[in-house]
């Protein structure tokens, strides 16, 4: 009996020093990439603001080539969405809106993603003029994992996750426009 209750005071001490470690650790994460593109940047702001362009240039997007997409609102117009189904698991269900536009600067958006877990993001593609006829383009998501799951935020490394990804469409953003 006296070993049981070891046992248990040591898996209670662990648990408690668990739940300790994860109320001090950060909840947040935010990733950015970035690119220059060869294209004056009303060029490449006029074709990031639309969601079905952004499908073209995502990474997620062409993961799975029987992916189920719908489109609502104005397209490139604060409101509109892009509803995405899919079996692939790297690309679920989900949602991303338009919830702001920074004409000619910055398009802002949400991210409500239901399948294979549900969470939420937010993120934005930002334009400006690089040197010459360039654009800098810069693509960023941020979001919060809750209490105690933030406790595998650093095994999760977020940064390279999502940011391989991210560098990736702004790569296939590039070789689209510059064609």
């Amino acid at each position: 009996m006296g070993i049981i209750k070891k046992i248990l005071a040591i898996l209670i001490l662990v648990l408690a020093i668990v739940l300790i470690a994860a109320y001090c650790m950060p909840k947040n994460y935010a990733v950015e990439r970035e690119i220059i593109i060869n294209r004056p940047v009303d060029t490449v702001f006029n074709y990031v603001r639309n969601l079905k362009n952004q499908n073209e240039f995502s990474v997620w997007a062409n993961l799975d080539p029987k992916i189920k997409t719908t489109y609502t609102g104005t397209d490139g117009a604060v409101g509109s969405k892009s509803t995405w189904e899919s079996d692939v698991k790297e690309v679920g269900v989900g949602e991303q809106e338009i919830t702001k536009i920074t004409q000619g600067k910055r398009i802002d958006f949400a991210l409500r993603f239901k399948k294979p877990m549900e969470d939420t993001a937010v993120g934005f593609i930002s334009t400006e003029t690089a040197a010459g006829n360039q654009t800098k383009v810069k693509w960023g998501i941020n979001g919060v994992i809750p209490y105690p799951m933030n406790i595998m935020l650093p095994m999760m490394k977020m940064d390279h996750m999502i940011g391989n990804d991210l560098q990736k469409g702004l790569e296939n953003l590039k070789n689209k426009l510059e064609e």
